[in-house]
């Protein structure tokens, strides 16, 4: 092959990798596996050019099942390590992925810092607004009257997290909404948080016809935003507070400098272990 020749991008099939997802029937994270899988093949770059960082959580599996480079860590910690691993390696295409609680509960923390600092990856959060691994307990972004779980017979009280309205509020600057029922239109958007440049938050709803069967009647009320995107923080401001959570499409999109440190005077490990030597 000749210097003018270039290697053919992976088919979608090619990022998938021989494990068998394990996930219920029904199951809205295979549509969001296969959405990942089309937007990786469309981006075009080969397999060992992206790697894919999750938590812990059903949705979390997601690693496993592709045939990139993976690491399934501790809960609500994806955004760290993705942070970490896009900052050393600014040539690979980063994606952490996980679910509503592992992002939102024990991981809020690293999902608002992550916005704010703006490093060049993709979060895609599969809300299914349950704790479905652990058997159904509600999760921040259950509604507070939801009293099907035993834990909480009464509802939890307890206003949800609004994750696209803090994502906004915290420095996002790409924020879209998709639907596992409709898998093309989730893998474009997932494509546009790749080649957005800056950190770009997609809320992928996933139902979990487990613990939350009504979620079923989910693509009956999902549609296209009535407003078209904007780089306008006060106008997606006034959308995402009003919002009822089944506006879908690319909802915010704006740019600013990304935070990527100069690695060219790197000292060797070696040399910062013997300033610390006793």
């Amino acid at each position: 092959m000749d210097g003018s020749e270039q290697t053919a991008a992976p088919t979608a099939k090619a990022f998938k990798s021989e494990y068998k997802p394990v996930w219920c029937p029904g199951c809205g994270d295979f549509s969001v596996l296969s959405s990942i899988t089309k937007a990786l093949s469309e981006w075009g770059r080969q397999t060992e050019d992206v790697a894919v960082i999750s938590g812990i959580g059903c949705s979390s599996r997601i690693p496993a099942y592709t045939s990139v480079y993976g690491f399934h860590g501790v809960h609500g910690r994806a955004l760290a390590l993705a942070t970490g691993l896009k900052v050393a390696r600014p040539d690979l295409t980063v994606l952490a992925t996980g679910g509503d609680g592992d992002g939102f509960s024990i991981g809020g923390n690293h999902f608002i810092h992550a916005c704010r600092r703006n490093v060049d990856l993709t979060y895609v959060v599969m809300d299914n607004e349950v704790y479905g691994m652990t058997k159904g307990q509600a999760s921040p972004t259950t509604s507070p009257d939801w009293t099907a779980s035993k834990l909480t017979p009464h509802g939890t009280g307890v206003s949800p997290f609004n994750p696209l309205g803090v994502a906004l509020a915290a420095g996002a600057t790409f924020i879209a909404r998709g639907f596992a029922g409709d898998p093309n239109g989730l893998a474009k958007l997932i494509l546009e948080g790749i080649q957005h440049p800056g950190f770009a938050m997609i809320q992928a709803l996933s139902p979990c016809i487990t613990f939350r069967p009504e979620q079923r009647d989910w693509k009956k009320v999902v549609r296209e935003a009535p407003v078209g995107r904007t780089d306008d923080p006060s106008r997606a401001g006034r959308m995402l507070m009003t919002d009822d959570g089944f506006n879908i499409g690319v909802l915010f999109q704006t740019q600013r400098p990304l935070y990527q440190p100069d690695l060219s005077g790197n000292v060797p490990m070696v040399d910062i272990e013997a300033k610390f030597a006793i």
